[in-house]
């Protein structure tokens, strides 16, 4: 070994990921650190497209003349300055050879297969770096009308992991008015104070033209009560059309492009899911949603109740139209689970609703005219079962619902079971692979059909009246 293997060294080698020189040359430098005590070296590999790039930059910035991978250059740590372009390839071997008695006789086929090696470990480390950075970005969660109840009780079901994942960190966008502002801050110290570890910040916001930056979830909750004893449902409608039209350009403008929307609330459900796609066309029809599993819910738990069992054990009640207004229950493909007769089965054994409830004249009488009963109780609802019923739907819709299982929502009709196109309808849907697919393959009697159709007209109506009224009162828009 000559006196200059005794001088501390670092080789500095960078090359395509994919280059078979690259690889030889990095072989080479493992041999001479592993039996050279004071040699180092240093390796950063590139991705093929940007490799171009990064060497004119580094050429550029040094002063040096190169055009092929690899680059290598030798820095000496007790010399300190400027590092030593050695060259390419056949520059190392030389130096190798000259300074330290070695030469590489690899073989071009083994010199393959290495990149190759290389190139495979390379996606995996740039793959892993970019889940990395996912955390690092945490999701951006913005909640309208953030001062309700709902509120209050979903930020708790967001941020315990359940929902994204453990892994996926976010942060919470609280929404409204000034006059919530104390609430708004009340709500954000809470939450602060309950140090969920996946929720990286929450902040309250109160100037509407900085809503939605960045958004990759916004829960639309705000509600116009109904009085129809003040005002007529026509005023009301218009007072829906009109927070449409505020936020539905601030999301096309302020939002991501995959941006989900979903709309809950008390009140008019499916309207303003509608409104908001028709004031934000760019929005993807797909990605905007009016949450049916809080009036599923309830009526499954009517329905156990009814047959004393858990609630958990009826599966597959679908809500179909209006979810707020009015809308039907169907039972035909409903399903009953653990249920306690003469027949006896496994966990996982379903049986037939229908066929278990022997009381036909209950079915008619209460539970299919319940939907005024279901609205009340919904009206007085504290905001646990709308929560977990937006926690429940974005979960499936990250992770998927469970298998053969029907889950009801609201989704942008493309003329599916005979309804029309263009507007919000309750229906039955399954969650697979971040996506929801409506469940055609159902079938539906007569008499549901007809109920379909009159539901639908009441919706299209509906649509129509909040045009009409927004027309009305901004003439120059319309046209």
């Amino acid at each position: 070994m000559t006196k200059s293997s005794n001088c501390a060294a670092v080789a500095m080698f960078t090359g395509k990921a994919n280059c078979p020189y690259y690889a030889k040359a990095e072989l080479l430098a493992d041999y001479l650190q592993t039996n050279l005590p004071n040699f180092r070296f240093h390796k950063i590999t590139q991705q093929p497209d940007r490799w171009e790039q990064w060497l004119h930059d580094i050429c550029e910035t040094n002063g040096w003349e190169h055009r092929q991978s690899p680059i290598i250059w030798r820095e000496l740590l007790d010399r300190g300055g400027k590092g030593q372009l050695l060259g390419g390839l056949n520059d190392f071997l030389e130096y190798a050879q000259r300074y330290y008695g070695i030469t590489s006789m690899m073989l071009m086929e083994e010199m393959l297969d290495i990149a190759e090696e290389n190139l495979q470990a390379y996606l995996e480390i740039v793959k892993d770096d970019e889940e990395i950075k996912s955390l690092i970005k945490p999701m951006q969660i913005w909640i309208t009308s953030a001062s309700v109840p709902i509120c209050y009780h979903l930020i708790p079901l967001l941020a315990n992991g359940e929902v994204f994942g453990m892994t996926t960190e976010i942060s919470i966008h609280l929404l409204d008015t000034d006059q919530f502002k104390e609430i708004l801050c009340g709500i954000v110290m809470e939450a602060e104070d309950m140090a969920f570890p996946l929720l990286r910040s929450i902040s309250e916001h109160t100037k509407i033209d900085q809503a939605f930056i960045d958004a990759d979830i916004i829960i639309v909750l705000d509600d116009v009560p109904l009085n129809l004893e003040v005002q007529s449902r026509e005023n009301h409608i218009r007072e829906v059309s009109e927070i449409c039209q505020v936020y539905a350009p601030l999301i096309e403008k302020n939002a991501k492009s995959d941006v989900k929307v979903i709309s809950s609330g008390k009140t008019f459900a499916n309207l303003k899911a509608t409104m908001l796609r028709t004031y934000g066309p760019s929005i993807r029809p797909e990605n905007i949603i009016a949450i049916a599993t809080s009036w599923e819910s309830a009526a499954k738990a009517m329905l156990a109740r009814k047959l004393n069992v858990n609630t958990a054990g009826v599966k597959d009640v679908i809500v179909w139209g209006n979810i707020t207004g009015s809308s039907y229950i169907d039972l035909s493909h409903a399903k009953l689970y653990g249920y306690d007769c003469a027949i006896r089965g496994p966990p996982n054994f379903p049986r037939p609703l229908l066929n278990m409830i022997y009381d036909s004249e209950w079915i008619h009488s209460e539970f299919l005219s319940a939907q005024s009963t279901l609205s009340s109780r919904m009206s007085h609802c504290t905001g646990i079962l709308p929560a977990h019923a937006i926690a429940t739907v974005l979960r499936y819709w990250y992770h998927g619902s469970p298998s053969e299982e029907i889950v009801s929502v609201g989704v942008f009709s493309h003329g599916q079971f005979c309804i029309p196109e263009g507007i919000i309808f309750s229906m039955p849907v399954r969650f697979q692979n971040g996506n929801w697919e409506v469940m055609t393959e159902l079938e539906i009697n007569e008499t549901t059909q007809k109920v379909l159709g009159r539901l639908s007209h009441e919706l299209v109506q509906e649509k129509l009246v909040a045009l009409k009224e927004i027309s009305e009162m901004h003439p120059y828009e319309a046209e």
